[in-house]
């Protein structure tokens, strides 16, 4: 995380908190998630540097970032055109290569460059698809926030050949991801739109809901 610069993922206006611990909007009703819970997914995906890697949700390629540094090749959507055009632009720019951007409905995952040995979802679920699960290798990783629009519980779903092994990494709480296995688009519009939360407390003693 310390070889990725933060600042450049964020809007001008947000650079001077870019390296504080918290969510900061990144446009289109999107944010850049803490760096807390950034790490605590990828550490979840359990990367060695062999691994192909599906995530859904670019945003603005933050995490897209973090998983280039620790994998070998990174599949990435995104439902909105002006981040999916952004995060190219900038990933680009800071030198990555090894990652393909989509635009399109990464709820349903990306079939045709299936499989992937690690899937990660950069926004709430409904329930973990059974469509993301089938597009793993036998020992995949699944991290997705999965509850219902309000609070989530963060999910390692670990493929095996006895089936799923699930293990809660804890609560949070997710923008919603839209689309045909996620939210319905007016459904995920009427929620409260700020990003997850940890149950930590802040420097101020607050319940981290950021």
């Amino acid at each position: 995380m310390a070889r990725v610069p933060r600042h450049a993922f964020v809007p001008p206006e947000w650079r001077r908190e870019a390296y504080a611990d918290s969510p900061l909007p990144i446009g289109e009703g999107q944010t850049i998630s803490q760096p807390y819970i950034v790490a605590v997914m990828t550490e979840a995906l359990s990367l060695r540097g062999c691994e192909k890697v599906l995530e859904i949700g670019t945003g603005c390629g933050y995490q897209t970032a973090i998983l280039a540094e620790l994998a070998d090749v990174i599949w990435t959507t995104e439902r909105s055109p002006a981040l999916a055009r952004g995060a190219r632009i900038r990933l680009r720019e800071l030198g990555y290569r090894r990652i393909h951007i989509e635009q399109g409905d990464g709820t349903v995952g990306l079939e045709r460059e299936a499989p992937f040995d690690r899937i990660i979802a950069t926004g709430s679920l409904p329930n973990a698809p059974a469509g993301l699960l089938d597009q793993l290798v036998e020992g995949g990783i699944l991290v997705a926030p999965i509850g219902n629009l309000c609070e989530q519980q963060l999910i390692r779903l670990e493929s095996t050949g006895n089936g799923v092994r699930r293990r809660s990494l804890g609560a949070c709480r997710f923008v919603p991801l839209v689309g045909v296995a996620g939210w319905d688009e007016r459904a995920a519009g009427r929620t409260y739109q700020r990003s997850e939360y940890t149950g930590k407390t802040d420097e101020r003693g607050r319940l981290g809901i950021d």
